[in-house]
């Protein structure tokens, strides 16, 4: 008895040894990079929501999600300001980046000139972060900007990034790249809503409505919670109809129709 204890206890410290000298199994970083209709946002500016945010919650733990991006960014001012090559130098092989532009990008207004990129241009800059991003054995994923809520007279949505939207197509096509359509899942959720209830998806406040915006906020293009939630679940819907690997690490509900 005296030896099988013996035996067992030293069985025991091997065990427990081997589980220290194990290495942690290598976590999948999926880099979100775009605008402010996916970025961070602090506490202090709720319910106003980047869908970034609760698609971090929707996977298990062998995945981190990285938000690098931010608001009021296009294509080439995320270039211009140096926000890519530090991600560049970050990536392992079998990292996603998922890329998110053009709301930015195709704004002609005099007061956002700086950050108006043609769509030529817009082009060869996602062809750089995929080329950039596969160079470094990671996978690149392109995603076509979320829509705006602009509803027509009849009540029918209108397309807000036409010509954004298939400039990602285009790239998607040449560079072999999956193109997950968020422009069109989120035009299709907001017809089906309809032009009253796709309000509770944005920053539609009342004054006095919440405490961070007294005087109220009729914003058509940043989302509340509710609404970062239901477009990242549009975002997981993409990953698994293209059967990326990482679907296998989502823990998140289908997306409701």
């Amino acid at each position: 008895m005296k030896r099988i204890s013996t035996f067992f206890l030293g069985a025991l410290g091997l065990i427990i040894m081997m589980s220290f000298l194990l290495p942690d199994q290598k976590k999948t970083t999926v880099w979100l990079i775009g605008d402010s209709t996916m970025c961070l946002y602090e506490p202090s500016r709720a319910p106003l929501t980047g869908w970034g945010m609760p698609f971090a919650n929707f996977f298990d733990s062998t995945v981190r999600i990285a938000n690098m991006a931010k608001g009021g960014r296009s294509t080439r001012t995320f270039l211009g300001e140096n926000r890519w090559q530090p991600i560049v130098d970050s990536l392992t092989e079998g990292d996603y980046v998922f890329i998110q532009f053009g709301h930015n990008d195709e704004a002609k207004e005099e007061k956002y000139k700086d950050r108006y990129t043609p769509v030529a241009d817009y082009k060869v800059n996602l062809e750089k972060f995929i080329k950039e991003s596969r160079a470094k054995k990671a996978i690149p994923v392109l995603i076509t900007p979320v829509t705006r809520m602009r509803f027509d007279k009849a009540g029918h949505m209108e397309e807000t990034h036409k010509e954004y939207t298939a400039a990602v197509w285009e790239v998607g096509k040449k560079t072999s790249t999956s193109v997950i359509d968020l422009d069109e899942k989120s035009r299709k959720l907001l017809e089906q809503m309809g032009v009253a209830d796709a309000k509770l998806l944005y920053m539609q406040l009342d004054s006095l409505e919440h405490p961070h915006y007294p005087t109220g906020q009729k914003d058509n293009t940043h989302f509340n919670e509710y609404g970062a939630r239901r477009i990242a679940e549009l975002v997981l819907e993409g990953i698994r109809e293209l059967h990326l690997s990482i679907e296998k690490q989502v823990i998140a509900p289908k997306a409701k129709k």
